[in-house]
């Protein structure tokens, strides 16, 4: 009796979660078929990742992955309940096919190779050294994506800084330059841009259209770092060790920075080379992505076996962060895709009201909504298919968008950038970045308080952003 009472609740529940009558897309659900009611377990899972470390932290640190997984299958089983088994499997098998292997293998070969480049020398976290590393990585961002210039710069800047006691403050910009706003100049340097480059727009039309934006973000904060680390070092006045000074710098790990440049090729590669499409599990995949996944497989795999334990083990390299993120991640994908789903439905959606606010009176785009509604949900979405639901609600065509719509663009372009560095969420290698550091005994701001730090120093930014660039 009780397990009918719980199956007829579920069914019960699911029906609740309809607007109206259950109904299915063409092998998947509809997005104007879901209510706001299917946001529930991705807030549930962005709550679980934000609270549980602050008030259960034993039981999140030895169970996230279980805590994820039933986020996700609390997603699952009423899809399935109302939409059918079928349609629930599409959308799972949707997920991980199309967006979350390509996701992860990306990520994992970048991981990999960026974590068998050691840079040795004198290294000592001055806030002058600390300033120009930033600096150095915010630039290389956009040559070789926010995730490879983080993997790549994060363990020398842990170890510059590792006789600093005030030194979190270095991690959460760290977090806002090279793993977000750096990646700003080009399609390698982002995951939205990447996708909008997919679509047609011109490789360097990010690189001419939002280079005044990046600057201004970039040296705003990293005067305001320059200051905030200053004022740190003459409190602290600490003394760096002597093994850390007068040692000339070098490079070991030559061949994973050839992998590393091999990956950013990869990925170019994939823009400009079509070869047609396969069936993955019923999902029609472009043949040349499932290539690169297969490369950057094989990347990995030879940055494993030629990388000396030696090597990585100086470099302070372990697989406790990627595992962390591949765990999470994959049950954020699942989550939000009703989501995003919704947001694409446009007009004929449960978020109408806010679609609504992206055009005037007469129908024109209003750019700075552009940019603060595609910033504020990639800060807790994923930031590249939220900047697919925003490139097509301003129309989609890309030759318009470039032209006499720009302003648009770039906005869309801005706000799923820059705003991916308001919480660890909103762009992959802001959690990857905080799971390295917290690996290493230094204490990363809950996710609460990271937002704090955003909501500080970034939200300011952003609104002389608008007024100088959007109105």
């Amino acid at each position: 009796m009780g397990g009918r009472a719980l199956r007829w609740g579920i069914a019960g529940l699911a029906a609740a979660l309809l607007p109206g009558a259950a109904a299915a897309a063409e092998g998947g659900v509809a997005g104007e078929a879901l209510s706001l009611l299917w946001a529930v377990p991705f807030l549930g899972i962005l709550l679980s990742i934000a609270l549980m470390p602050l008030f259960a932290a034993h039981l999140w640190h030895h169970h996230y992955g279980k805590i994820a997984a039933g986020w996700a299958v609390l997603l699952l089983v009423p899809m399935a309940l109302a939409f059918g088994p079928g349609a629930a499997w599409y959308e799972l098998t949707h997920v991980m096919v199309l967006e979350y292997v390509p996701f992860i293998a990306l990520l994992l070969a970048l991981y990999t190779a960026g974590g068998g480049v050691l840079l040795k020398g004198s290294l000592v976290g001055t806030p002058a050294t600390n300033t120009a590393l930033l600096a150095v990585g915010t630039v290389l961002a956009s040559v070789m994506g926010t995730t490879g210039a983080a993997m790549l710069l994060i363990r020398p800047v842990l170890r510059a800084n590792a006789f600093r006691q005030q030194k979190t403050h270095t991690f959460v910009f760290f977090i806002f330059l090279v793993a977000n706003i750096g990646g700003s100049l080009t399609p390698v340097g982002d995951p939205p841009l990447y996708l909008g480059f997919l679509r047609g727009v011109a490789f360097f039309w990010p690189t001419t259209h939002l280079f005044a934006e990046f600057l201004f973000c970039a040296v705003l904060l990293l005067v305001l770092y320059f200051v905030l680390d200053t004022l740190a070092w003459r409190r602290e006045r600490p003394v760096a060790p002597a093994e850390a000074r007068g040692q000339p710098l070098s490079i070991e790990g030559g061949l994973n920075v050839l992998l590393v440049a091999a990956v950013v090729a990869v990925v170019i590669g994939m823009g400009y080379v079509k070869l047609g499409t396969i069936h993955v599990l019923g999902h029609p995949m472009e043949v040349e992505r499932a290539i690169g996944i297969l490369l950057f497989l094989a990347i990995t795999g030879l940055s494993v076996k030629f990388t000396s334990a030696a090597l990585r083990e100086a470099n302070g390299f372990s697989w406790g962060a990627i595992l962390e993120v591949a765990k999470l991640f994959a049950a954020i994908f699942i989550c939000m895709a009703p989501v995003l789903a919704i947001l694409r439905a446009g007009s004929a959606g449960a978020a109408a009201g806010l679609v609504a606010l992206t055009s005037d009176a007469a129908g024109q785009p209003i750019p700075w909504v552009y940019f603060w509604l595609s910033g504020v949900l990639s800060s807790f979405l994923d930031n590249a298919p939220t900047y697919i639901v925003f490139f097509e609600l301003a129309g989609g065509d890309p030759q318009a968008l470039m032209a006499h719509a720009a302003l648009t663009l770039a906005a869309i372009s801005c706000g799923a950038v820059f705003m991916g560095a308001n919480s660890y969420i909103g762009n992959a290698p802001n959690f990857m970045v905080k799971a390295i550091v917290e690996e290493t005994g230094v204490r990363m701001p809950s996710f609460f308080g990271y937002c704090a730090w955003a909501a500080t120093i970034l939200l300011p930014t952003f609104v002389l952003v608008t007024f100088l660039f959007f109105r």
